[in-house]
């Protein structure tokens, strides 16, 4: 009889067609499986390429699961990177390597809050200006906000924007806390001298103190002195108070909202890796899978063989023969095969389970916690080694 090297497409898809650990295995697995249906005593409905395919079949089910668990552990390493497919053929590489940990996401993730608080992010912030005209307290935002050649930023009322900040204060609380005379200032305020001489006596300060007192000030100037202010109102912003003079503009740092796949810069992360269908995982060869994995996929081809050997037997439920019937027990079989496959399937994932990168943490912490337990109770030397022999 043919074996699996002599057979034409032996298997469907042929993704292990040229493993020679999967060849010798396959040409055992017709034995194995037809004599666990009874194939000494009975014979078995059951062709070589139908145990074939079965076979393959088991190894891809537990290549996708082993994967799944693996995309569970370090699927936060991948996103952004190189996908796993090509459009028309599927790209792996990543199904058997321990990818070194990164903080790749979590510097994405960070990136909106810096955006916020005007530190850093994706998009771009735009600055402009609105001629003012005298008595005058109302303007458009969206046409007649220009740049510095006088090109209004917005063409059309279209997208939202936001208004990060207006320069329309009077900037001088920086200058009187940071001039010549701050220290003379600042040390009369806290300690209450009524005159000393500042090139003969020196005080060491935290810099906070100066930061802290720079705001205080400019709070102070903006709430107390300061009748500047405005109002944003739909498209229009008010001033207050009313322009005087000519020549005078006020400035505006405003961003539209963002398009999250398309930040300001060419970005290609925004087409990588951004969830378990798209991971650079292929299938696992079969020569990488140990004895553990090679027994589960055993079982479970036997499980699918009696799947296929109930189905075909339930096409014909009583074959007649002289003065009797012979039942078939198709209806068994498939009963019996999916409960084996649900009792396999659910084996593995919760073994692997156990094994995640987060649940081996966890092990060795506890394992840790537990050995210093134990440690406790070992008794400390008292420096006096004895030797013997």
């Amino acid at each position: 009889m043919a074996n699996f090297s002599q057979i034409t497409n032996p298997t469907p898809f042929g993704f292990y067609d040229q493993e020679n650990d999967f060849i010798k295995e396959a040409d055992n697995m017709v034995v194995f499986v037809k004599r666990k249906m009874g194939d000494d005593i009975l014979s078995v409905e059951l062709t070589k390429k139908q145990i074939f395919g079965a076979f393959e079949e088991a190894v891809l089910e537990y290549s996708s699961i082993v994967n799944q668990y693996q995309a569970k552990s370090q699927l936060v390493n991948y996103l952004g990177f190189a996908t796993g497919s090509d459009g028309e053929t599927i790209m792996s590489g990543s199904e058997e390597k321990l990818p070194r940990d990164n903080l790749e996401y979590l510097t994405r993730f960070a990136e909106p809050y810096a955006m916020e608080a005007g530190i850093g992010g994706s998009y771009n912030m735009l600055s402009g200006s609105i001629e003012l005209e005298g008595l005058r307290q109302d303007y458009d935002i969206y046409t007649e906000l220009k740049d510095d050649a006088g090109v209004p930023i917005f063409d059309n009322k279209k997208g939202k924007i936001k208004i990060v900040e207006v320069f329309h204060f009077n900037p001088q609380a920086a200058y009187r806390f940071f001039d010549t005379t701050s220290a003379i200032n600042y040390l009369n305020n806290e300690f209450s001298f009524e005159s000393f001489t500042p090139e003969t006596i020196f005080y060491v300060l935290p810099v906070f103190e100066d930061i802290l007192r720079a705001g205080q000030l400019d709070l102070s100037n903006r709430v107390r002195r300061s009748n500047y202010s405005y109002r944003v109102e739909g498209t229009k912003i008010r001033i207050f108070p009313a322009p005087t003079g000519k020549n005078k503009k006020l400035w505006l740092r405003v961003r539209q909202y963002p398009d999250p796949n398309s930040p300001s810069y060419e970005d290609a992360t925004v087409y990588g890796v951004s969830n378990m269908g798209n991971l650079p995982f292929g299938n696992i060869k079969y020569i990488g899978i140990n004895s553990i994995g090679r027994q589960w996929i055993r079982q479970m081809t036997v499980a699918l063989c009696r799947e296929i050997l109930g189905l075909i037997r339930s096409k014909f439920g009583n074959i007649p023969v002289p003065g009797a019937e012979v039942t078939l027990n198709g209806t068994d079989l498939i009963s019996q095969s999916r409960e084996d496959k649900d009792k396999l399937i659910t084996s593995l994932k919760e073994m692997l389970d156990t094994m995640t990168y987060d649940k081996l943490i966890e092990m060795q912490a506890t394992r840790a916690e537990n050995m210093n337990k134990q440690l406790k109770y070992v008794p400390i030397p008292n420096g006096k080694a004895i030797f013997m022999g």
